[in-house]
């Protein structure tokens, strides 16, 4: 096991941001940690890095405490903050240099540490360049180059493609799907797209407690949204005529040039596609497609932290690892 956390908890004055949190990581997972703002995100990266202390609860890398061994749980640690702090001044080959006389490596292993680093990266023609003159997706290469010089175990990235363009978005995620092979990977992301792409697994927290923690698969409900495509009816009409059937609302709908796209919450295997398609037949409606689609992560998440009249509340919908 490469994470071990047990009813961690973090305040800030009067704020709790970590709130009796537990789960735990495997060696060779990659795993999206996810939350809303606020939710107490960043304040556990910082507690497993060692840049933060617990109030309470208990942490354990690589089976350090971090307690206990600190300086220990940074060499097995690779960390990339959100803030991704550089100094633009300096050229990437000197701020590595730099980084990996802070990691404590010696001379010959410097030089072996930051080619494999940079090898990985794809920063071998920017070397001599300043900082300051890259684009930002170079920059965000940079500071995964420097959390990779010491060859850690653990890899703990917070927001690595915030502010980038979508080809930058590829290239960083491309990276951590080669740098997944050979580590274990915490990623948080606001971007959830990325996270079926280079997770395998996801934990969502709340208010600093977790709300859910499973694979990407099993954290996604089966029984989506209905998608109904029609034509020759109003969209009140069709709301009239969907109202009636149990268990059964009109999420969206939008019509042009005469056709009707509606988007229907229902319960799966209970014949709601059969009532919802004779519903708006008997309105005079004629149908041109009805399909049930599984819900996306985006709407997961939402289920998870908020709640909502179509899902179980954030509360009490949990699962353990």
């Amino acid at each position: 096991m490469m994470i071990r956390v047990e009813r961690l908890t973090r305040s800030y004055g009067s704020t709790l941001a970590v709130d009796g949190l537990s789960f735990s990581v495997d060696r060779g997972e990659i795993v999206g940690f996810l939350g809303p703002n606020g939710a107490g995100k960043s304040t556990t990266m910082r507690i497993l890095t060692g840049y933060l202390a617990a109030d309470s609860g208990f942490a354990e890398v690589a089976g350090i405490d971090i307690r206990k061994d600190q300086v220990g749980v940074r060499k097995r640690v690779g960390y990339l903050p959100e803030s991704n702090p550089l100094y633009l001044d300096m050229s990437v080959a000197g701020f590595l240099d730099f980084a990996a006389r802070v990691r404590g490596l010696d001379r010959g292993k410097r030089k072996s540490s930051i080619d494999r680093a940079t090898q990985a990266c794809g920063l071998r023609s920017v070397l001599g360049k300043s900082i300051g003159e890259l684009s930002k997706g170079f920059r965000q290469r940079v500071g995964l180059s420097q959390a990779l010089l010491h060859d850690p175990d653990l890899l703990i990235l917070d927001e690595p493609t915030a502010g980038l363009d979508p080809n930058q978005v590829l290239e960083i995620r491309d990276l951590l799907v080669r740098l997944g092979k050979e580590k274990t990977v915490i990623l948080s992301t606001h971007i959830l797209q990325e996270v079926p792409a280079v997770c395998s697994r996801a934990i969502i927290i709340s208010k600093g407690k977790k709300v859910a923690d499973a694979r990407i698969s099993e954290l996604l409900k089966k029984d989506g949204p209905v998608r109904v495509v029609c034509s020759g009816i109003s969209a009140a009409d069709a709301e009239a005529a969907i109202s009636i059937i149990p268990n059964v609302q009109i999420r969206s709908h939008m019509t042009t040039d005469g056709i009707l796209k509606l988007e229907c919450a229902a319960p799966a295997g209970d014949g709601s596609n059969e009532r919802i398609a004779a519903a708006l037949v008997a309105r005079g409606a004629r149908l041109h497609e009805l399909s049930r689609r599984n819900e996306t992560l985006e709407e997961c998440f939402h289920r998870y932290t908020l709640g909502s009249n179509l899902g179980e509340p954030a509360a009490a919908a949990g699962a353990a690892r």
